[in-house]
């Protein structure tokens, strides 16, 4: 590569670059360098805390239960949406009639505003007039209303599955291009072998999409764990702190206490654990890479 080839590269590069410090990282700095200062509603000039804010988040009550709580919230919902992206990806992937119609119903969960799905959510849940209790009590599955949103029991459970409802077409998504690029040739062979739908899935096709299947999980997990709008149109974070996870708690400690300083804490804890993700999503995108350039 010529120097003229480097400097035309770089200038390219050049609006990509400036846009990312623009809008991600001056802000990332600017919470790092907001965490050790400390604010309030009735004290909003900063002052200086020091260490002393990290001190008090880890100390605090709430702590541990947002560690879980996002814990809870990220692996059941990339569990979940991965396996029925997965299922919904083989059998469109099958030849039937209408196959293009399906793939589009199946599409619109995933290309409806966050909001507006939360919103049809939360009807669906009405302890009164919600479609899902309607239909318990029609199957006998249940004896009463209930409140499945106010109930810290079924709280988290049930913005689970209404993300999973939101999310897995994505996953459906890249699962359908992937299950595009089985050797066609290999499942002939072990369909002439005698294997059944079963055994060519785990022989042939998972191995297949083995690569395509560790990244979507990675990415699907760097996704939902920065997801805000599902739970704060459905839960605030409630009943009882039930489903408050970083983002949310976030955004409550911040814009609805006015203690910046200490939701710039929880924030920078959130982005230690996004960097962590986002490495291991570049660290897998680099061993697919050499191994289609070796294969």
């Amino acid at each position: 590569m010529t120097r003229h080839d480097r400097w035309l590269l770089w200038l390219c590069l050049a609006p990509t670059v400036l846009l990312l410090s623009v809008l991600m990282y001056y802000p990332m700095i600017g919470t790092i360098i907001e965490s050790f200062y400390q604010t309030s509603f009735i004290d909003p000039e900063p002052t200086f805390a020091g260490w002393a804010l990290y001190e008090q988040v880890l100390s605090s009550r709430d702590f541990p239960e947002i560690v879980r709580n996002s814990l809870i919230w990220t692996v059941g919902v990339v569990i979940l949406q991965n396996m029925l992206g997965l299922a919904v990806a083989l059998l469109l992937n099958v030849g039937m009639r209408g196959q293009g119609v399906l793939r589009a119903l199946v599409m619109l969960p995933w290309v409806l505003p966050g909001v507006v799905a939360a919103i049809l959510w939360r009807f669906m849940y009405d302890p009164q007039l919600g479609l899902i209790n309607s239909l318990l009590l029609h199957l006998g599955l249940v004896e009463n209303n209930a409140a499945w949103l106010a109930d810290s029991g079924t709280a988290m459970a049930a913005v689970i599955v209404a993300a999973v409802w939101k999310g897995f077409p994505f996953s459906t998504l890249i699962f359908l291009a992937a299950l595009q690029g089985v050797d066609r040739e290999q499942l002939e062979a072990a369909t002439i072998d005698g294997a059944g739908p079963f055994r060519r899935l785990v022989d042939v096709i998972l191995p297949a999409i083995r690569d395509v299947m560790l990244v979507n999980v990675v990415l699907t997990t760097i996704l939902t764990f920065n997801y805000f709008d599902m739970i704060w149109v459905l839960t605030r974070g409630g009943p009882q702190n039930a489903t408050h996870i970083f983002p949310t708690q976030i955004f409550e400690t911040g814009f609805g206490q006015f203690r910046f300083g200490e939701a710039a804490t929880y924030g920078v804890f959130s982005i230690l654990v996004l960097a962590v993700l986002v490495a291991v999503y570049v660290v897998l995108q680099r061993a697919s890479a050499n191994r289609r350039r070796t294969s």
